[in-house]
């Protein structure tokens, strides 16, 4: 059942222009110049119940804009919204308790008082009962080990405590749809991690629908299959992760260890050598002759080991901001259950 139907969504500002030093302060003053910026340009998606969406693009590329309109923080300028069957800007009761939005840059709970008190707060405004509280309050601490957190002053949380207690405090209400707006923002790699394996249980859990905004892309291939790629407010892109991979990155990269340095003129025969350093080698060779590729080296060239990978994510999404247009989508995909070693994975020969 489709749960976020967004068709023709546009948001425009009028951002006023002026020239720097006190000459410009003045012609400002007698005449003020705008132009018009384009968050968001005609974009148009739906999402399913219980799917988790990666929301991706460059900074200024308007993914948080659409988050803000989608969970009823902005108006749009044009188009239709439709989330679990509401208006998002009309900001009715009944569909501010079903959504959350979590911006890892921002933050809800009061710095001078524990966690526990910011919690307490969010039951009375979400009129949770006290049974509900208590059960959804257990859960989360155990879930996110809370439980040495939640008594302590927020202002002598590290970053990361403040971050799980900052995702227990929007999710008390058990929210159906949840906009996460670059969770793990700042994070170490064991918390980024933690935060991860956090909203794939909350997913499995309660079945709830996720669209996650992340410039980690290790957040986005954990966690959805399906991503939306946005940039200068259009989508260029809108379909399964490992098809836009495919069809973006037509090899793979064999990364070697030597059990004796070689150069990299010995082994251009077996692919596309991007590095040799040593007893270390990087090779690009075509996706569907690589486990072929591995083979040919594993009987000519003495090796301690040699890994099949898929190329960094980081680099795909770059060449698709670098080629500035649309690319065609795979077929329509149905939600999957995920099996996380096979979405971006790695096998060894």
């Amino acid at each position: 059942m489709t749960q976020i139907d967004v068709r023709d969504l546009k948001k425009y500002y009028q951002v006023h222009d002026k020239e720097a030093g006190f000459l410009g302060s003045l012609r400002s003053f007698v005449h003020r110049r705008y132009r018009d910026v384009k968050a968001v340009d005609g974009i148009r998606f739906q999402i399913d119940g219980g799917e988790m969406v990666g929301f991706l693009g460059p900074n200024g590329a308007g993914k948080t804009t659409t988050l803000k309109v989608l969970s009823g923080l902005l108006h749009p300028t044009e188009g239709r919204v439709r989330i679990l069957d509401f208006t998002p800007q009309e900001r009715k009761p009944l569909f501010l308790k079903q959504i959350t939005l979590i911006m890892g840059q921002k933050n809800q709970l009061n710095w001078d008082l524990p966690a526990m008190e910011s919690f307490i707060v969010n039951q009375a405004i979400y009129n949770i009962p006290a049974n509900e509280f208590r059960n959804s309050l257990a859960e989360l601490s155990d879930l996110l080990d809370l439980q040495p957190l939640i008594n302590k002053q927020v202002r002598k949380l590290s970053l990361g405590e403040r971050m799980k207690c900052e995702l227990a405090a929007a999710l008390l209400h058990r929210p159906k749809v949840l906009f996460l707006d670059e969770p793990t923002i700042g994070l170490d790699v064991t918390m980024q991690a933690r935060i991860r394996q956090f909203v794939a249980e909350y997913n499995a859990r309660y079945g709830a629908t996720v669209i996650l905004t992340s410039h980690y892309m290790a957040d986005v291939s954990a966690l959805c299959s399906r991503v939306i790629v946005i940039d200068m407010g259009r989508i260029i892109y809108d379909g399964n992760l490992r098809a836009m991979v495919e069809q973006l990155a037509p090899y793979k990269v064999l990364k070697l260890i030597l059990r004796k340095p070689l150069s990299c003129e010995a082994l251009a025969p077996y692919g596309q050598v991007s590095n040799c350093n040593g007893i270390k080698a990087t090779l690009r060779v075509p996706r569907e002759t690589a486990t072929e590729s591995a083979a040919r080296l594993l009987t000519a060239i003495e090796l301690d080991d040699v890994t099949i990978e898929e190329p960094p994510i980081e680099e795909i999404v770059s060449e698709m901001f670098s080629r500035g247009q649309v690319i065609p989508n795979p077929p329509p995909q149905k939600r999957e259950r995920r099996d996380d070693s096979q979405v971006l994975g790695t096998s060894k020969i």
